[in-house]
């Protein structure tokens, strides 16, 4: 498998590989065929806030994220990309029920950090206000090229790749912000879609 990597020297890597075709009877039902992914990260999601929360006090007291709920964390977002990915039409194979990586066309990796400020875990969620105000407005966006290509992928069979890039560029800004808040890396993620 091969994926385009961002240039950008970040410790969050996020990518989907294009696809050269997209099925188009499976947008009218992958929202159905992911109930039962939904259903396994709803309470992933519990562990992985309460593993959160724990971390919070680990870096308080040590500056340090605890390697194995890292781990965790970091699989648990993972997954939910590539449920992501498979959702908004990027990916049409279907994700696997895993926390690992290497397993499906679509990469999310966060370097662990070998140090954590224990001062901005105070004000992260403070600080990235601006970040997630103008990633809103994105989003928007986002949401309307996607059901623009949901009708050129019926009638071509095909995403659009700038409209496939946008999508990718949105999570993979989405992406860097959530390890920003979660605690999994103190760089302020930049406004950027690379």
């Amino acid at each position: 498998m091969t994926t385009e990597v961002s240039s950008l020297p970040l410790p969050v890597e996020f990518d989907v590989e294009y696809p050269e075709r997209s099925s188009r009877l499976l947008i009218f039902v992958k929202w159905l065929l992911i109930i039962p992914h939904i259903i396994v990260l709803y309470a992933l999601n519990i562990v992985a806030g309460l593993l959160t929360f724990i971390a919070w006090f680990g870096i308080l007291f040590t500056g340090r994220y605890p390697r194995g709920m890292f781990s965790f964390v970091v699989g648990y977002y993972r997954w939910t990309y590539n449920i992501s990915a498979y959702l908004y039409l990027l990916r049409d194979e279907y994700p696997p029920f895993s926390l690992e990586g290497g397993r499906y066309p679509v990469t999310f990796e966060v370097e662990y950090p070998e140090r954590l400020s224990r001062l901005l875990i105070f004000v992260k969620w403070l600080l990235v206000i601006p970040n997630v105000i103008v990633l809103y407005f994105v989003m928007i966006v986002w949401m309307v090229t996607t059901f623009i290509a949901w009708f050129a992928i019926l009638f071509s069979g095909r995403y659009p790749k700038g409209l496939f890039d946008f999508a990718v560029g949105t999570l993979r800004w989405m992406a860097r912000v959530n390890a920003y808040v979660l605690l999994l890396r103190d760089e302020y993620p930049p406004f950027s879609l690379r």
